[in-house]
């Protein structure tokens, strides 16, 4: 079992900037791919960003490519998420997932690929 645990959230203004940290328990962490998604009020959870356990493989949304960089620290079993150039659009709970995968290249934008999941932590971007 792997419990992720998210944090960074926050209330900024529009063009800010935060960075979001994905924190796990389990030792072997460094074997599982990554995802963020985000879910607003009244929408469907959407995918943001993915990293391979290896980090050398990443995906983004369209929405948020050339403003968010996904990185990890396998060392210190955190994922993290840079989020700059903020728009009140993405206000939203973000969530971390993970599941593990043979390949080091692996990564997924499928919400149900993924095993595990953070309780999420809140964006809030004013205008």
């Amino acid at each position: 079992q792997v419990h992720l645990v998210e944090s960074g959230g926050g209330l900024v203004q529009a063009g800010g900037s935060l960075r979001l940290s994905c924190a796990a328990s389990e030792r072997t962490f460094s074997s599982y791919a990554v995802g963020w998604f985000r879910q607003a009020p009244g929408k469907e959870r959407e995918f943001v960003s993915a990293i391979s356990w290896s980090g050398g493989n990443t995906g983004y949304a369209d929405s948020v490519k050339g403003r968010f960089t996904i990185s990890r620290v396998n060392a210190k079993n955190t994922v993290y998420l840079q989020m700059n150039s903020l728009k009140p659009e993405d206000t939203a709970v973000y969530y971390c997932a993970a599941r593990y995968h043979s390949r080091n290249t692996y990564y997924t934008r499928s919400a149900y690929e993924y095993a595990y999941w953070g309780q999420g932590t809140q964006v809030t971007v004013s205008s």
